[in-house]
């Protein structure tokens, strides 16, 4: 059994983002993840915080990465701490985020000139290098494999696990008649002695995940924050809602800025 976890005012910080900060977990090998309430769009011209957006992002990264494992994908994740925290798995994280696109939104919709809400003839894979201040710019996987993020074979297998977090993810939000638009999702390297297997990271939630109503094509995401559409907190809730994970008693306010 894994000790006691130290309140985060005793651990130290091993990296702290947009959405989330890193602490040092109880033993080696382990980190403390924190979700926090901050949010703010993919360019940083937009900036807010979303009360109590941590509490959900955390109930439903921690439901959706258990779904996940027990369908044979691997993940950080080990057990949820409290409201806003998660014991995970220290992994060695790969710089690329990959964004698996169903449906033609947002600047994808714009690069291409299609029409927002046009399925796509299949599902399409697209890669950005992970770093905020280049602006995270699409890459190739002759990028990937040239500088050395991924070797050809850890693009293999992170894609055969995207297709099947996709296909996964796709059939339970339709399931609670959500739409999975497109998804964001990240890989890191997990060592075990000398053994070392890729596993999914970070977290999978309303803040990585493009959700529309099936019926009405609401948008239920961190879009109503980017486009300034407003209820934003009630859209996090409702997925919580939908999905069974809603903690009692929880009360989201948005508190925005713009810079």
């Amino acid at each position: 059994m894994l000790p006691k976890v130290l309140p985060m005012t005793r651990r130290r910080r091993v990296f702290e983002g947009k959405a989330k900060v890193l602490y040092e977990g109880p033993e080696p090998g382990t980190l403390v993840q924190y979700f926090k309430d901050d949010a703010s769009s993919r360019d940083n011209r937009k900036n807010g915080t979303i009360e109590g957006k941590g509490v959900i992002n955390n109930r439903i990264s921690e439901y959706l990465m258990l779904k996940l494992g027990e369908m044979g994908v691997p993940t950080h994740f080990v057990r949820r701490l409290n409201m806003r925290e998660q014991l995970v798995r220290e992994v060695d994280i790969i710089p690329i985020e990959v964004v698996m696109r169903n449906v033609a939104a947002a600047s994808f919709a714009r690069r291409f000139g299609i029409a927002e809400g046009t399925p796509l003839p299949r599902s399409i894979v697209e890669f950005r290098h992970n770093s905020d201040e280049l602006d995270k710019p699409l890459v190739t996987d002759e990028h990937i494999t040239a500088f050395g993020w991924a070797s050809p074979q850890e693009l293999d297998e992170i894609m055969m696990l995207t297709v099947r977090i996709n296909d996964y993810l796709s059939g339970l939000f339709f399931g609670i008649g959500l739409r999975l638009i497109d998804l964001k999702v990240e890989f890191g390297r997990l060592w075990e002695g000398d053994d070392m297997r890729i596993v999914l990271a970070d977290e999978i939630s309303p803040d990585t995940c493009r959700l529309w109503d099936v019926k009405t094509s609401e948008k239920l995401d961190k879009d109503r924050f980017r486009q300034d559409l407003g209820k934003v907190a009630e859209a996090y809730q409702e997925v919580a809602r939908r999905l069974g994970i809603l903690p009692e008693g929880v009360i989201l306010d948005v508190v925005e800025k713009k810079e």
